[in-house]
């Protein structure tokens, strides 16, 4: 249903829908210089500083979207241990799942564990405007890569 994309533009997608969002809700919004593990923006909003983790998922199982809140190697070296999302560490988490659907969700609300549910009745509260799916702007022709706004 949804096309072929790498871990790392799935990511810079759920930044940029988090950073939409932010901005159609009168927040300022500041990047990281460099990664931060902690947290992938900062936005100013109500008054607040607020350190926001994107989080994005593709998977859909049980009628729910899973999205990981840990990370789990990322190297040929890794001995097996999960890094959980630390919500001392984060103000918000801002998730966006593969049909377009979004949450922005205080990280209090958000108890352990290495993921977390979306599309039932524990975040509905937190659910906030639909945006774009995350589905690959690749084109079926060929090996043309066709990205939105390149000039190629």
């Amino acid at each position: 249903m949804f096309g072929v994309m790498n871990p790392r533009e799935q990511g810079d997608r759920g930044e940029l829908s988090a950073l939409e969002w932010l901005v159609s809700q009168g927040a300022k919004v500041a990047l990281p210089l460099g990664h931060s593990p902690d947290w992938d923006l900062i936005a100013e909003l109500g008054g607040r500083l607020l350190r926001v983790q994107v989080k994005t998922t593709r998977r859909f199982r049980n009628r729910r979207w899973e999205l990981m809140v840990c990370t789990r190697g990322g190297n040929q070296s890794w001995n097996g241990v999960v890094k959980l999302l630390d919500s001392s560490h984060y103000d918000y988490l801002f998730a966006h799942v593969a049909d377009g659907r979004r949450w922005f969700i205080p990280s209090s609300a958000i108890h352990g564990g290495s993921n977390v549910a979306l599309g039932g009745p524990k975040y509905a509260a937190f659910e906030v405007e639909r945006g774009a799916p995350l589905q690959s702007a690749r084109s079926t022709r060929g090996d043309v890569r066709v990205v939105k706004g390149d000039a190629l």
